[in-house]
This record gives structure tokens, C-alpha cells and sequence, in this order.
């Protein structure tokens, strides 16, 4: 298990697993739970490039970060 430190967002943290380029978890610690839970859902599974291009750069309100942003440099620095 991973942990990345997120930066303009409401979530502390974001805890993640990934088995063999794939997915396999992802927990929010903070944040709004219900979009937490539900984006956690939706990725898990896909193949962790794909979930980088899909959620890199999304916005919240005046934000210019998210808390899906925050999951894509989570794992785009994973990938490095």
C-alpha cells in the first residue's frame, strides 16, 4: 500500500495498491465521502495509465486541483 500526501484539496491523504500496472485500491482519507467512495469504484481495475490520462488536470470549483487531480500525480509518481 502506497500513501500520497494530496496539496489544495479537502482529503489528507490517498492510500492505493497497484498489482502489476493495475488498480487494485484506492482510499481517501478525508474529504467528501460519498465522491470518495465512488471514484475509488470506478478505478479500480483500470489499468493505472489510463486512470492518469482520464483524471489529470480535473478541477474543483475555483480549485485548480481535485481531488481525482490528486490521485493522478499520486499515480503518476508511482509509475516513475
Amino acid at each position: 500500500m502506497q500513501t500520497f500526501t494530496t496539496s489544495g484539496v479537502c482529503a489528507k491523504t490517498i492510500d492505493f495498491k497497484i498489482e502489476e500496472g493495475i488498480v487494485k485500491s484506492v482510499k481517501f482519507n478525508g474529504g467528501c465521502a460519498g465522491n470518495a467512495i465512488g471514484l475509488s469504484a470506478l478505478v479500480e481495475g483500470m489499468k493505472v495509465e489510463d486512470v492518469v490520462t482520464r483524471l489529470k488536470g480535473t478541477e474543483c470549483g475555483k480549485r485548480p486541483t481535485s481531488c481525482p487531480d490528486q490521485l493522478a500525480k499520486a499515480l503518476k509518481e508511482f509509475i516513475k
